[in-house]
């Protein structure tokens, strides 16, 4: 997994001391020679890209229109998440991970954060590239390769309508760096093939674009993604079994339909006929039907 620029802020910072931090590690990791360090010094622009960055983070009530009602939730038939051991179990059987690490982790898990409905198995990137595609060495492309196969798994357990096939690759599908940052933290300090993550499926966003969504996350929130809610829905088919009903917006990826760098878009999954769709859809999109599906690190 790609790390993300800056680390995850896992804790209030009220004198910008990590991002100052943040700015000497990006420095000092560089290793600049002399020459290469008196350019740097001397370029031009830089108060003003860091005035933006500040500006553009500064506040949460950007995109603050794009909030609608909702009164849809899940379907009756969904009682939440299932006892992470099956979980975890389960995500074993499908992609035939490792199992150990996970279950040993499952023994003790931390206090579940705020917001969270509980705890969700999923399974890593670099597990399902070593097992089914070994051959991939870009992180990017393994990451699309692991969404793919997920599609393939939920076609073979139930009926699913891809709306993006042949188009889940590298130039049109990434995971956005705050949620490629978490994911790289929880993958430190749980060390196995499959992931225990703290989520919630979408009722605490329902209503609100994807990237209001994004704008509102507490401190410690992060989108899933294509990987991690395709993998919810294997383990937890319940979720998504009737229209009328709260459907699954992934704010932990961006897309760009015209491979032009313009990732404006983010996958969801919904119920559709008789079975499970996947489409993107504008990430500025509101909507009551939906809601942004997120994990959250631990305090």
């Amino acid at each position: 997994m790609r790390k993300a620029l800056a680390p995850f802020v896992t804790t209030r910072d009220p004198k910008g001391r990590k991002f100052l931090s943040v700015v000497t590690a990006a420095y000092d990791k560089a290793a600049l020679s002399e020459d290469e360090a008196q350019r740097v010094n001397e370029a031009p622009g830089l108060a003003e890209l860091v005035g933006r960055f500040i500006a553009d983070n500064r506040q949460t009530n950007r995109f603050e229109e794009e909030e609608v009602e909702s009164s849809y939730t899940y379907p009756q038939e969904y009682k939440g998440p299932k006892p992470i051991e099956a979980q975890i179990r389960a995500i074993a059987k499908i992609f035939d991970p490792d199992p150990s690490h996970a279950l040993e982790y499952a023994k003790n898990l931390p206090q579940l954060p705020g917001g969270a409905e509980g705890w969700f198995a999923i399974p890593s990137v670099e597990a399902l590239a070593t097992e089914h595609f070994p051959e991939v060495t870009d992180l990017a492309e393994k990451y699309c390769r692991a969404v793919q196969l997920v599609h393939q798994k939920i076609a073979a357990s139930r009926k699913f309508y891809n709306y993006r096939e042949g188009q889940i690759t590298p130039s049109q599908l990434r995971i956005h760096a705050r949620t490629a940052n978490a994911l790289d933290l929880i993958a430190e300090t749980q060390k196995g093939d499959i992931l225990i993550v703290a989520a919630q499926l979408g009722i605490r966003h329902r209503g609100r674009s994807v990237r209001r969504a994004r704008e509102v996350f507490v401190v410690n929130e992060f989108g899933l993604g294509s990987l991690a809610v395709g993998s919810i829905i294997l383990t937890h088919p319940e979720r998504l079994v009737r229209w009328e009903q709260l459907h699954m917006d992934c704010a932990g990826d961006e897309f760009s339909p015209g491979a032009d760098d313009r990732f404006e878009r983010a996958p969801y999954f919904r119920f559709y006929v008789d079975g499970v769709g996947f489409d993107t859809r504008w990430a500025g999109s509101a909507d009551g039907y939906y809601g942004s599906v997120s994990g959250f690190l631990p305090q």
